[in-house]
């Protein structure tokens, strides 16, 4: 008998210590679950402010290059004036162009946003930079190059 009312007795105590457990371990994963779940969104937050912060540098980047029409960023020779069978660099730029074509003499080269080209003229030459689209359309610009 004694062994039963032992039993019992554990019996009696766990029933009334069971429902607080299971209440605390109910708690903690509630709590648990709230952690991550704000952490989650506070990641998100993070994540949509960087989008949005690429998308603006993007959308400014795009500005600055003319955005989708046919633009010559710049065209210019360095240095501008030689002595003759010295060189000089004729630099272009443009943006959304399909084909570059530079008279006289030097011809096609592929589109850039900034290539340089070393160059030697024999007499002073005015260099024209022709850039084509894909549909059609054209842009020219002039540089000079004054030989001594």
């Amino acid at each position: 008998m004694l062994k039963n009312n032992g039993e019992s007795r554990a019996l009696s105590t766990l029933r009334q210590v069971l429902p607080w457990t299971s209440a605390l371990v109910v708690i903690a994963a509630l709590w648990t679950g709230w952690v991550f779940f704000s952490r989650y969104e506070d990641s998100r937050e993070v994540e949509r402010q960087a989008e949005q912060k690429q998308a603006n540098a993007d959308r400014e980047i795009l500005d600055k290059l003319g955005g989708d029409k046919l633009t010559i960023l710049d065209f210019y020779a360095s240095p501008a004036a030689i002595h003759r069978g010295t060189h000089a660099s004729l630099c272009y730029g443009v943006s959304n162009a399909k084909s570059v074509t530079i008279d006289p003499g030097l011809g096609e080269w592929r589109p850039a946003l900034s290539r340089c080209i070393d160059i030697t003229p024999s007499r002073t030459t005015t260099y024209t930079l022709t850039a084509r689209n894909a549909k059609g359309a054209s842009a020219t610009e002039t540089a000079s190059v004054v030989v001594r």
